[in-house]
C-alpha cells in the first residue's frame, strides 16, 4: 500500500471528544525509543518522528520516567530539528511515580501528587520537549494518599497558564476517576487492554469511561500474545490462523482490529520503533471484524463461550 493511501486511512479513523483536538487513532508510544529499548540517537529519532508524522501519526505518548528520566529530553531535542511543526502533532507525558535510577537517587519508588512535585514534573517536560504546552498531562499511577483538591487546584492553575491542555489519568479505576471528578473534569484515562486481558471491558471501567465521556488510551493493545506461550496464547493462534486467511492480514493487525471493534472508541498506544509494524498498525484501521469472528477470539482467549 502507497504511503498516501495509509495516510488517508488514518485520517478518515482520526477520532475526537469535542472537547479537544483530534489525536490520531493509532498512538505512537514512545517509552522503548530510548534507553529502556532501541537507544536510538538524536538522528534517528528526528527520522522516526519525520516518518511517523507522514504516515497520519500525530500523537507521542509519553512519561517522565521513561528512560530513567531521559526520553522526553531525547525527544525534544530530535523533535526541534525535525520539519513537522508543533501544532500538527500532540504531545502526552504523564507524571507522579518517583523511581530509584542513575538519575533519581531515591531509597524507595513512590508517589509524588503534591502541588510542587506536578507543578515541577510539567515544568521539566516542557523543557525537555521543547514545547510551550503539552496537550495532554495524566497522572501514572493511582496513589493512596492522593488529594483530589490539590491535584485539582494544581492541574486548574498549570491549564489556566497555558502549559497544558487537557488532564487525565493512567490505570485508574472508576471510583479513583470519580473522586477526582468532584474537583476537576477529566478527559482522558490510560489503561491497560487487549485480547489476552480483557478484563476492563466486563468489569464496568470502559462503560464508566464512555458514560462519562472520558477517552481509553490503551496500553499493550497486543497483550501477551506475541510474548508468552501458554494454553491460552495457543488458543488464540489457532483462531487467528484462520481468520487472518479469512481477513488477508497479520495476526497483529486482526488483535488490533479486534480493540478497535469496541464501542468505546479505543485508541492503541502501538510502543514500537518498527516503521513496518506502524504501518501494520495503520492498516488495522481497515479491518471491520465480524461479529461472530470477535467473540471467536473472545472465547479463544477466555476458553469457553460467553455465558
Amino acid at each position: 500500500m502507497e504511503m498516501v493511501s495509509i495516510v488517508l486511512i488514518l485520517g478518515v479513523k482520526l477520532m475526537h471528544f469535542p472537547q479537544m483536538n483530534p489525536f490520531s487513532r493509532i498512538i505512537s508510544g514512545t517509552m522503548t525509543w530510548g534507553g529502556w529499548g532501541a537507544q536510538m540517537s538524536s538522528y534517528q529519532m528526528r527520522d522516526q518522528i519525520e516518518k511517523y508524522f507522514a504516515l497520519g501519526i500525530t500523537t507521542f505518548d509519553h512519561a517522565d520516567i521513561y528512560g530513567g528520566y531521559s526520553t522526553e529530553a531525547e525527544f525534544g531535542a530530535a523533535f526541534a530539528k525535525s520539519n513537522v511543526p508543533r501544532e500538527k502533532v500532540q504531545f502526552i507525558t504523564k507524571c507522579g511515580i518517583q523511581m530509584p535510577c542513575d538519575n533519581r537517587r531515591l531509597s524507595v519508588k513512590y508517589y509524588d501528587y503534591s502541588k510542587h512535585h506536578i507543578q515541577k514534573s510539567v515544568e521539566n517536560s516542557l523543557n525537555y520537549l521543547n514545547t510551550d504546552y503539552i496537550d495532554v498531562l495524566l497522572l501514572h499511577r493511582p496513589s493512596p494518599l492522593l488529594r483530589a483538591e490539590i491535584v485539582a487546584e494544581t492541574i486548574q492553575k498549570l491549564q489556566k497558564q497555558g502549559k497544558i491542555k487537557y488532564f487525565g489519568v493512567s490505570n485508574f479505576m472508576p471510583s479513583q476517576i470519580t473522586l477526582l471528578e468532584k474537583e476537576i473534569k477529566l478527559s482522558w484515562n490510560q489503561i491497560e487492554c487487549s485480547l489476552t486481558h480483557e478484563i476492563h471491558m466486563f468489569d464496568g471501567t470502559l462503560d464508566f469511561l464512555t458514560a462519562e465521556n472520558i477517552g481509553a488510551m490503551v496500553w499493550s493493545p497486543l497483550g501477551s500474545y506475541f510474548k508468552k506461550s501458554n494454553y491460552q496464547t495457543a488458543r488464540i493462534k489457532k483462531c487467528l490462523h484462520t481468520l487472518c486467511e479469512k481477513y488477508k492480514c497479520l495476526e497483529e493487525q486482526l488483535l488490533l482490529a479486534w480493540l478497535l471493534k469496541h464501542p468505546s472508541k479505543l485508541y492503541p498506544i502501538v510502543g514500537t520503533t518498527s516503521l513496518q509494524r506502524i504501518e501494520n498498525a495503520i492498516r488495522a484501521l481497515e479491518i471491520k471484524i465480524e461479529l461472530t469472528d470477535w467473540f471467536l477470539l473472545l472465547e479463544a482467549s477466555q476458553g469457553n463461550e460467553v455465558p
